[in-house]
């Protein structure tokens, strides 16, 4: 049978979502309680992955379990969450283990990914960490930066905005927007995929074109030529926070 994680953490500690062999990482630590609690050897496979630093209000993974009786079955739907959560780290939550349908993947099922990037406008020591503090005497404006987002849904090809040469760097950008709240700014983008470092360095580019360092004209130029040596600089990993993922709903089990 098929079980899905929905999992939350604070990415500070780890070197990223995926398993590495020297830096721990968030899929390994949780491989490594899930093994210990039922006796046997669990690989989960994760919905994306996340950038060293980057948070998780909702990520996804899925794992089997083979020969799986009913009185197991019921102890992972009733008590086994709690008692996971006990064993993991403070900065990771599962918030909750539910069966699927067959053959069903955290990641190639999914709708579609939400990203939200936060930028804390002035020196804040609780937001050190999960966010990037603009101390600069450069103003932001949100105007100009509202008009970056929107030509965003205009095109489909990102590749100026991508860490890795690929033929395959369409993403559909159904959302991109700018909220500011209580200084803080807020950027959220929902895409059906995402490409490695395409967020950060949208942010990046964009806060160089809210700080009239590059223009309107620039920033579209930027995208058109789809070479990640004309975009701007790459916002850092820790005001990354993947938000949520969207699968349809017939892949649940009743």
């Amino acid at each position: 049978m098929r079980f899905f994680i929905e999992i939350s953490y604070k990415g500070s500690s780890f070197f990223g979502w995926q398993i590495q062999k020297k830096n721990l990482s968030i899929q390994e630590t949780i491989e490594t309680c899930l093994s210990f609690l039922l006796k046997k050897k669990i690989k989960i496979k994760g919905a994306g992955r996340t950038d060293t630093g980057v948070h998780a209000i909702q990520m996804f993974a899925h794992f089997d379990l083979t020969k799986l009786t009913k009185l197991t079955k019921n102890h992972i739907n009733n008590h086994f969450q709690s008692k996971l959560n006990s064993f993991l780290p403070l900065n990771i939550k599962i918030i909750n283990i539910f069966s699927v349908k067959k053959n069903i993947h955290a990641r190639f099922n999914a709708i579609s990914r939400v990203y939200e990037y936060r930028i804390s406008l002035s020196k804040d020591p609780f937001l050190f960490k999960t966010s990037w503090q603009w101390l600069s005497k450069n103003q932001i404006e949100l105007k100009i930066l509202k008009k970056g987002a929107n030509i965003l849904k205009k095109y489909k090809d990102f590749s100026s905005f991508c860490k890795e040469k690929s033929k395959k760097n369409l993403c559909e950008i159904s959302t991109a927007k700018w909220i500011l709240k209580k200084n803080i700014l807020y950027f959220r983008i929902e895409a059906n995929r995402f490409l490695r470092n395409m967020v950060r360095s949208l942010v990046g580019t964009l806060i160089e074109l809210g700080i009239k360092k590059i223009t309107i004209k620039d920033f579209i130029k930027i995208i058109e030529a789809k070479n990640r040596n004309l975009a701007g600089i790459t916002a850092p990993a820790k005001g990354l926070f993947l938000i949520k993922i969207n699968y349809p709903l017939n892949i649940f089990l009743n």
